[in-house]
């Protein structure tokens, strides 16, 4: 038949002939109907060489055979995958190009089945491609890309199949290299069509889209242009393409997409396949049909004469009826032995059959074996080394059903050979009859006629038998009706040979004489025809032999594979138990982490809860609006904890959920008690101590707890009700503990903001107006080193104030910036009111500098007229460079990171800062240069005396140092109460995380100690930090 003799175990190419018959099997049949159903029985798992063909002829059916193809090979693609990935995960040179080779095909296969507009021979006209691409970009996009995805497989198969050309196998008449050559034409014909359209559709793409845009299909394009020049190049130079395609030539630089009059240069590369000779050959059959016995009979040799007629001839010139009826009974024979060799012919290939899915299993069984090694390797592809074992059961199952099968139908034939050999026997005995008969022919005529229907009656029955045989054969039916026909022409023949052997009857007297000499012919040929006989017994004999002994294999095999299978269940039992040791041991491993973690939140809630009472933890402050973060903080994470207690009771074989939300919440609870402690520090006596019971029982709560979670009999029943309801009250009581603002009604905050601010530029001026008049005053009053220090410092005041005044422009620019974009079709004071946290931060900040600047000349009048101090003139610029620094910071909030004001308000602060430390070098100079520093003169004093000076002055240095001690305490509490009075630590910053505005000033003209400027750009919200650490 053509399909096995196109796909077969040989290292040689396909003939064209046989492929060419398969394909015009598929367009007699209108489909690939018989194709696969013999396909689908090859033992491809068994041979790589056979996968290697059958993918090749498959190839050339989907191009050349009937348009259903392809909607029978869809049915098929699991098949195909399956044989892929197979010989994919095995190191067999020519596994591997199978491998390729079936992911083209199934591209192959998706690719036209996605789009009907293009044949499996990818032969189409421009319009047609310009349909199938229609208008949308989308969609010539996407046809692109599927195209360049179909050109990857195919130039991928071409170049495997190159590089597994080593030296040793370069010449390309060797059959070994033309069998992996040969699918390589089917590879060429679908690149030259695909090229064309892919160069097409490119011209179309940047038709309608930039040039960026398709950049990385250019460089696409422009590989695959080089893999098929290359691959074009190297078919072309070799002789065994240059007989059987003519490869078309590529030009030598890929087309430039960017130049629309370049397609016009494109031509499209067209191959030609040379016509071949036609061959003088018999028709064959696409699958073949067990026709033997009826070609075995035309050309079977017509049986020699008699050598009695072949020496004598027949009496008188004329033919007994006698010799009729013995050429009619060896014409009998002869069927009778066109049918035995019929039979033998069946039963051998019922035997093939056999072997066939004998290798099969073998197959299937090493296969087993790999899977088996795999398992004892890796223990979780058990179930499914398992799961393939239960399915290769089944096919056993299979298999043993076919062999069943075959056994009743080598039974139903060695009946119908009984049957036969019976009839055959009956026909000898008949013959003998006859020949008895014949001695007599005279007296017996009318026992004669009756034997002679008798005989017509065998051979009634004996073609009903035959006829009913032939019915019996599968896949034959044509041939079975014309063998039919052929016996019931024969049977009329007989019939009119009978009627003629009944009117020569009446001459058989006359050839009594020799009667005698042609029975002993015809019992030599009797004795022939029987020796015949007895060995085509042997023969079936040998062959039932031989079906028994691959009974006796297949069933051999069946058991040992059934003793593999028990193996394997035993092991996977093992393993089960194993699997379940080790989800014992995984519980309690996750237990004791548990208990692992419960110990180290304990810890922390036991050191958080001791802090308490630790008197060195006295000196350290918090403000409630942090408390309140973090005990919001706390009351989240308890939901966390709650999550993963959940899902630790649904599945406890993992805790991680569970551990790392209690080390969550173990940080932040301590946290929050801890930070309650240090806010308590600074609330009124009865809010303390109320806050400081509620976080010790926040902290007794969380014990609680944490002891449930370590006996799993109450692990379930844990509860974190206790702990949310102590930290609700620890949030309440920050809550309560924060500053209130004064009422000003948030329709106000826009107007006061221009006030402060303009009241801010005012007093700006008028500090720059009363050093100006301080100056002229101090060169009236003053001369020599008082008047150079007074000036200088005095300029330092000046040049200090201007870039003050230059800031607070700067800033109001910024802010009237800010309003404009943020407004919206809002008026300035919906704005203002809706952002009023900001807003009090600009107030509070303004006020800050219009106090720090009115200070600041105040201090330096009094240092002109020598009735203030130096270092409250350094104290105020420290406060006004802070002050500039907290409206910086309240300005640039909701600034643009961009904003050109906003750099300029940055440069200005930066020259507020060094113009203040110009004001501290100024005023340290000069206070170095009016200081006296008398020359200490000890000359005149006794031993007794100095002793006495050094002892006083001791006395005295310890008061200085007691008194600063002293007023370092003073300066922190201070301090102390100025943070808790200015609400300056507010708990999280407003908008996005950025610095909190200062709180809401107040309405009086002077601004009060709460009021003063602080560092808002880094607000003071550790923990444990005492206030004379911020001193210095």
């Amino acid at each position: 038949m053509s399909i096995s003799k196109a796909i077969n175990t040989l290292e040689v190419p396909v003939k064209e002939k046989h492929a060419r018959r398969i394909i015009l099997g598929t367009h007699h049949e209108k489909g690939a109907f018989t194709f696969w159903s013999y396909a689908i029985g090859l033992p491809l798992p068994s041979s790589a060489i056979l996968s290697w063909k059958f993918c090749h002829v498959l190839h050339k059916v989907l191009r050349d055979g009937h348009p259903n193809v392809l909607h029978d090979c869809q049915r098929y693609r699991s098949n195909i995958r399956e044989t892929g990935d197979l010989w994919g995960h095995l190191h067999d040179r020519y596994g591997q190009l199978v491998n390729i080779y079936t992911k083209l095909l199934l591209t192959k296969i998706s690719f036209h089945l996605k789009h009907p507009e293009f044949p499996p021979g990818l032969e189409v006209t421009d319009e047609v491609l310009e349909k199938a691409a229609g208008t949308d970009v989308n969609n010539i996009f996407q046809l692109t890309v599927e195209m360049f995805d179909y050109m990857d497989c195919e130039l991928k198969l071409s170049e495997s199949v190159f590089r597994q050309l080593n030296t040793s196998m370069a010449v390309s008449q060797m059959s070994a290299v033309q069998c992996r050559l040969a699918p390589l034409i089917q590879v060429i014909q679908d690149c030259s069509h695909l090229y064309h359209y892919t160069v097409k559709l490119m011209f179309k793409l940047h038709s309608c889209l930039p040039a960026d845009t398709l950049q990385g299909h250019r460089d696409r394009f422009h590989e695959q242009f080089r893999s098929l020049k290359n691959f074009f190049k190297r078919a072309s130079d070799m002789l065994y393409f240059k007989r059987l395609i003519q490869i078309p030539r590529l030009p030598e630089n890929p087309p430039n997409f960017l130049r629309a009059s370049a397609l016009a240069e494109h031509v499209k590369p067209v191959v030609v396949i040379p016509e071949e000779a036609p061959e003088d050959e018999e028709p064959e059959a696409l699958i073949e049909i067990s026709t033997a016995p009826a070609v075995e009979q035309q050309q079977q040799p017509p049986i020699v004469s008699d050598i009695f007629e072949q020496t004598f001839g027949p009496p008188n010139g004329l033919r007994d009826d006698r010799d009729l009826q013995i050429e009619n009974l060896k014409k009998e024979i002869d069927l009778l032995r066109g049918e035995l060799e019929k039979i033998k012919l069946e039963a051998q290939r019922y035997i093939t059959q056999l072997k066939a899915q004998i290798n099969s299993l073998e197959a299937e069984v090493e296969e087993q074996r790999k899977q088996k090694q795999k398992a004892l390797v890796d223990n979780e592809q058990l179930r499914d080394e398992l799961e393939r074992l239960q399915k290769a059961k089944l096919e056993g199952d299979k298999s043993r059903g076919l062999y069943l099968e075959a056994e009743k139908k080598a039974s139903a034939t060695e009946v119908r050979y009984t049957k036969l050999k019976e009839k055959h026997n009956e026909l000898i005995n008949i013959h003998a009859e006859l020949l008895r008969k014949n001695a007599d022919t005279a007296k017996q005529l009318t026992v004669t006629q009756q034997s002679q229907e008798e005989v017509a009656r065998v051979k009634e029955q004996l073609a009903f038998q035959m006829e009913q045989v032939k019915r019996e054969s599968e896949m034959k039916l044509e041939d079975q009706t014309l063998q039919l026909e052929q016996v019931k022409r024969k049977l009329e023949s007989k019939e009119e040979e009978l009627a003629q052997l009944q009117q020569s009857l009446c001459h058989s007297k006359q050839v009594g004489s020799d009667l005698g000499s042609q029975l002993e012919a015809l019992q030599t040929e009797k004795d022939v025809l029987r020796k015949s006989v007895t060995e085509k017994e042997q023969e079936l004999i040998a062959a039932k032999g031989l079906i028994q002994e691959k009974e006796l294999l297949l069933s051999q095999e069946t058991e040992k594979r059934a003793k593999e299978i028990q193996e394997m269940q035993g092991k996977l039992t093992e393993k089960n138990s194993q699997e379940q040791k080790l989800q014992q041991k995984l519980l309690e491993d996750q237990f004791n982490l548990l208990q692992g973690t419960v110990k180290e939140v304990e810890g922390i809630i036991q050191d958080a809860v001791g802090k308490l009472d630790d008197p060195l933890h006295i000196r350290c402050t918090s403000s409630p609006d942090y408390l309140i973060s973090r005990a919001q903080a706390a009351l989240d994470s308890v939901k966390a904890v709650e999550s993963g207690h959940g899902r630790y009771v649904a599945h406890m074989a993992d805790a991680t959920g569970l551990v790392g939300a209690l080390a969550q919440f173990a940080h932040l609870t301590a946290d929050a008690i801890v930070n309650g402690s240090a806010t308590s520090h600074l609330a009124p006596t009865d809010h303390a101590d109320k806050l400081i019971e509620t976080c010790r029982d926040c902290g007794q709560r969380s014990l609680d707890y944490l002891d449930k979670l370590k006996d799993k009999r109450s692990l379930r029943q844990a509860d974190l009700e206790d702990v949310r309801k102590t930290l609700r009250g620890i949030l309440q009581l920050g809550q309560e503990l924060r500053p209130q603002s004064l009422d000003i009604r948030q329709e106000e905050l826009g107007d006061m903001v221009d006030k402060e601010m303009a009241s801010t530029s005012a007093a700006i001026e008028d500090a720059v107006r009363r050093i100006e008049e301080m100056m002229n005053q101090a060169r009236i009053e003053s001369s020599g080193v008082k008047l150079e220090v007074n000036e200088r410092i005095l300029n330092s005041c000046t040049d200090l104030m201007k870039a003050i005044r230059l800031l607070v422009i700067t800033s109001t620019n910024l802010q009237k910036e800010i309003v404009e974009s943020g407004r919206g079709a809002a008026t300035p004071q919906e704005f203002y009111a809706k952002n009023s946290r900001w807003t009090e931060g600009l107030i509070s900040a303004s006020k800050a500098v219009g106090w720090g600047a009115t200070q600041l000349v105040e201090s330096a009048d009094k240092v002109v007229l020598h009735t203030g101090k130096y270092e409250e003139l350094i104290v105020c610029s420290h406060e006004i460079a802070a002050s500039t620094a907290q409206l910086v910071a309240a300005s640039k909030v909701k600034a643009e990171k961009h904003s050109r004001h906003l750099g300029k308000l940055q440069e200005c602060s930066r020259t507020v800062n060094e113009m203040a430390a110009n004001v501290v070098a100024s005023t340290k100079s000069g206070q170095e240069q009016v200081e006296d520093r008398d020359a200490m003169d000890f000359s005149g004093m006794s031993l007794i005396k100095l002793k006495k000076e050094e002892m006083e002055t001791q006395v005295k240095v310890l008061e200085l140092e007691k008194t600063l001690e002293n007023e370092r305490l003073r300066l922190g509490e201070l301090r102390r109460q100025h943070y808790a009075l200015s609400g300056l630590c507010d708990g999280e910053p407003a908008d996005g995380g950025k610095p909190a505005p200062a709180h809401k000033p107040s309405i009086s003209k002077k601004p009060p100690v709460a009021q003063k400027p602080t560092h808002v750009v880094k607000p003071d919200h550790e923990v444990g930090r005492s206030p004379e650490e911020g001193m210095g």
